[in-house]
Formats: C-alpha cells, structure tokens, sequence
C-alpha cells in the first residue's frame, strides 16, 4: 500500500522544526527575531509532533503489542540514555545517577510516547469528548503537583497527552477537511497573527512551553493553571493551522518523513557537538535563514541510507538494511566478477 504522503510531509515538518528549535535554543537573547521564532515554534511543534504521533496509534492491548513497543521505544531509550549520560558525565556536564532516571534532554518523548500508548488503553474505553476533555484536566492540574518534573518524564507524559488522545481520535477525512480553501486562509490569519502577538510579546516562559515544570518551580503558582489553559488553546489553534497548510502532493523529499525517529534520536550528537564547539551565532535575523538551512541538512543526513544502515540496530533493533547492503555488494560482486570472466 502506498503511504499517504500527507501524513509524511506533516511527519518530515514537524521534525524539522524540533531540530530547528534546538539549534535556536542556545541562540537565544542574542536577537529579538530569534527569540520570537523560537517561542513560536515551540508553541505548537511539540504538540503538533505528539498529534501525529496519536494519530498512528492503535490503541492495542495485547502482549505482541506491547513487546514491540518495549522494542521499538524502552530499548533505544536505554542505549541512548546511557550514551549521552556517559558523554555528559565524562564532559563535567551531568551526574550519572541523576542522568539516568531523567531522561537526557529529548529522549523524554520516547518515555512518553511509551507511557501515552499504555494510557491509551484505558482512556479508548470513554467517550472521545469526554476522555479528551479529562486529559486536558488532568494536564492543567498536574502542574500543581509541587514535585513533578523531568523525573521519568511524569510531568511531560500529563501535559502533553491530550493531543496525543485528540490525534487518536482524529480521522483522516476530519484531518483532509482541513485542506478547504476557506480553512487555509484562517490558518494562515492564525499563524501570522499568533506570530506578531509573539513579537510583540516574546514572554511565555521556556519551562511553560516544555511542559516538564511545576507551576511553583517557574513562580506561577497564582496564574499557572490560567497560563497553561490559554496556551492549551494558542497551540491546539496553531496545530491545526499548520496541519491544514501541509501538502497532500508527494515530493521527492516527502518519503524522509517515514524515518523521524531516526532523527529524534540521533540529531542530539550533531547539536549538542554545536553547541560544545561554539560554532554558531546569530548577529543578523539572515543568519536565521542559514541556521534553516543547516537543520534541513542535518534531517537530509540523518535521514540517508548509510546514516541508517548504520544506525539501524540502535534505533530500531535490527539489521535488515545491513543484511540488504551485503547481499546487494555480494550481487555487484557477483556481477562484477561473471563480466570479467567472459571478457577475459
């Protein structure tokens, strides 16, 4: 069966601005037009990312279910918790222990994702408005727990799950609706404003946006709940503003989308190498431009048949695309040597 190229294209864009927003990170407060971009984006990346990622689930209950994703998610949590808790240590930046139980910078969505199929199971079993609308409850109260946080990705898991749930339930004619003319030039009203709003007022702080603080541990123990229920709104609105804008036509770059796990997991060691050697810096809002481009070059390689083939046994536990790469050298071989017989 062919792919829906829509779903990839949404997939490849919303992966390319996790690693956009990330080289920005660092950037930030050198330059008012990065700063704005940067809380932009992360008002409806995350939450549009775990929307399409709800969207695939199935909801299923048994035992192979479960054991694959054990496999497809725990596994490569584990091995690359450990790579960049061993790196961060040896580096002076981190604590063994502490790195271990707190998932290393964006490994927490593997947690979660793990943690949003088991809740899943249970909330399938309500009425869609009615689960949906308790998650979300349950997201806005759960700051109030003065103790979560990165631990175990708890607090993450809660905040974000509702558009988990919500892309579960969407179908893909509700989602192709979205495509109407009428709905686009809303989208586009939505996003332009939201982002001129953002340039105007640049003060969402980051932990608010990232979902893995409690209200009191970033002061906004009066007003958190009010602050998270308005950016609940702003991202659902902005989610789908983006969602309506993306393409339905195939490119030839749109089959890249099928692998973001590859590059979830392995664009960490570009940036993080980035950030260590200093070699960005922004002094001029073009230099924004470049940084797009450089996160497209790093979603183009991490995304290539050798990265993966290589990487293969890491993020996904197996070595099919190694096996195809010497049974294709043994064909060249093969080819190569029968060529040379006759003509000799």
């Amino acid at each position: 069966m062919q792919r829906e190229a829509y779903f990839d294209n949404a997939k490849l864009l919303f992966i390319f601005l996790v690693v956009f927003g990330h080289l920005i990170q660092p950037l930030k407060g050198n330059l008012v037009s990065a700063d704005v971009l940067y809380q932009w984006i992360y008002i409806f990346h995350i939450p549009g990312f775990v929307l399409i990622s709800g969207f695939f689930a199935s909801g299923a209950r048994d035992h192979s279910h479960l054991s694959k994703l054990l496999k497809r998610l725990l596994i490569p949590f584990v091995i690359f918790q450990v790579f960049y808790t061993i790196s961060y240590t040896l580096a002076g930046n981190g604590d063994w222990y502490i790195g271990f139980y707190e998932p290393q910078w964006s490994l927490w969505f593997l947690v979660s994702l793990f943690s949003w199929h088991i809740l899943l199971i249970w909330f399938k079993k309500l009425p869609p408005l009615a689960g949906i609308a308790i998650a979300f409850c349950v997201g806005l109260l759960i700051g109030v727990i003065p103790f979560i946080g990165h631990g175990l990705s708890l607090s993450r898991t809660f905040v974000f799950f509702p558009f988990f749930l919500m892309g579960y339930w969407l179908s893909k004619g509700q989602l192709f609706q979205l495509q109407y003319a009428k709905y686009k030039i809303m989208a586009v009203s939505i996003l332009v404003t939201s982002f001129v709003i953002s340039y105007f007022y640049p003060m969402i702080p980051s932990e608010l946006l990232f979902g893995s603080y409690s209200y009191q541990a970033i002061e906004l123990q009066s007003i958190g709940i009010l602050s998270r229920f308005g950016l609940y709104a702003l991202a659902l609105l902005m989610v789908f503003s983006v969602l309506a804008l993306v393409p339905q036509r195939r490119f030839t770059f749109t089959h890249l989308g099928q692998y973001t796990l590859y590059v979830y997991l392995l664009h960490g060691i570009i940036i993080q190498a980035t950030r260590q050697a200093e070699l960005f810096q922004l002094n001029e809002s073009l230099d924004i431009i470049a940084l797009a481009c450089v996160a497209g070059a790093i979603v183009w390689l991490l995304t290539s048949n050798w990265v993966m083939t290589v990487t293969q046994p890491l993020v996904e536990w197996k070595t099919t695309r190694l096996q195809q790469w010497i049974e294709d050298r043994k064909q060249k071989d093969s080819i190569y040597q029968n060529k040379s017989y006759k003509n000799g």
